[in-house]
């Protein structure tokens, strides 16, 4: 398996929970977990694969600690790199902007070089629109941990067999 960091930025721990239930899942070890809040283009030179995830809030807006992520983001060299993209958000409340942050952070590192991996068929879940759904698919694993909980287990674990690192 390459190098493979994991990214996250969570607000209420939600996103970190899942975080560390991926890393666990993929035997990847807590010092290659970072909150984003704390990378530098440096730790993003380390890794060959980079798991990246946000909550969304609001309308469809990135958890806080991205805004600044996505900056550390492009001023890395992504090129060769592989990214999955992972997250929350609330489908029930926020229909037309589920997981949107997904859809955010790709559209900013679209032209990086990355090769992306990890995008999910969206039709066995229930929202209205967003942006992290691209060429018909979300562009990585969208959950919703406040309505359909008991689907986050299959959902991990299919995402992670369909990564290839």
């Amino acid at each position: 398996m390459d190098k493979t960091a994991i990214i996250f930025g969570s607000t209420t721990g939600m996103t970190e929970n899942i975080a560390n239930r991926i890393a666990s899942l993929l035997n990847i070890s807590t010092d290659n977990v970072y909150e984003v809040a704390g990378i530098t283009p440096e730790i993003i030179s380390r890794y060959d694969v980079l798991l990246l995830g946000s909550s969304t809030w609001g309308s469809g807006e990135l958890q806080d600690d991205w805004y600044d992520g996505v900056e550390v983001l492009k001023k890395s060299d992504l090129n060769g790199k592989k990214i999955a993209f992972f997250g929350t958000g609330d489908s029930d409340s926020y229909p037309d902007t589920f997981c949107d942050a997904l859809g955010l952070i790709y559209k900013d590192v679209e032209s990086s070089g990355a090769t992306f991996i990890g995008q999910v068929d969206p039709s066995e879940y229930t929202f209205d629109a967003s942006v992290a759904v691209v060429d018909g698919k979300f562009v990585g694993l969208a959950l919703d941990e406040t309505n359909e909980s008991n689907k986050t287990g299959d959902r991990i674990n299919r995402w992670i067999k369909s990564l290839v690192i």
